[in-house]
């Protein structure tokens, strides 16, 4: 394997609220130097939780997606706090989100998205024996959760409004974890 690239250095492009875009200049092991751009996550990175309300039901919800300017269907998700762990952020955004708490969580995987332009990890974990445990959230308006029947997930990944990349490989690591648990 070849020996990562050193960095020459880094300059901050732009930050917003909520993107850091960084240029890097970079010195490869065979002398080639090459000016990357890329967008910058936190270190603690993110959540996504795939919650089973029982042993054939999951929750997903609906919000609105600004990147693609309509509602979507995806799982409940959000940053990771600074010192949190990512299983207690997943369990607080469970229940900001959907008015669950769960009393079994389970990391499934850690994924990137775009690892060549992005530096972010998003963490998937499975939420079982939920109970009704609700927290104050900051999102703009009500989620809408909607209870989804397991035998019905041919429907669910045809649908137009579920679309979510991280969403559809939570479903599948879930669904696997849960025939392997039988």
């Amino acid at each position: 394997m070849p020996k990562p690239p050193r960095i020459r250095a880094r300059r901050t492009l732009s930050e917003t609220g909520v993107f850091h875009i960084e240029e890097i200049d970079l010195e490869f092991s065979n002398g080639q130097q090459r000016t990357y751009q890329r967008v910058v996550g936190s270190d603690e990175g993110a959540v996504l939780v795939v919650p089973m309300l029982d042993s054939e039901t999951l929750l997903l919800i609906r919000e609105y997606a600004a990147g693609v300017n309509r509602y979507e269907l995806a799982f409940p998700k959000g940053h990771i706090e600074p010192g949190e762990e990512p299983l207690s952020a997943g369990n607080r955004e469970l229940q900001e989100e959907t008015g669950y708490a769960a009393k079994q969580l389970e990391l499934l995987d850690s994924v990137s998205v775009a690892p060549g332009y992005i530096y972010h990890t998003t963490h998937i974990v499975l939420a079982q024996a939920l109970y009704p445990h609700p927290l104050p959230g900051d999102e703009p308006e009500p989620i809408e959760v909607i209870p989804w029947k397991l035998s019905e997930l041919d429907q669910l990944m045809a649908r137009q409004d579920f679309t979510e990349a991280r969403s559809k490989l939570a479903l599948f690591l879930a669904r696997q974890k849960l025939q392997a648990n039988r």
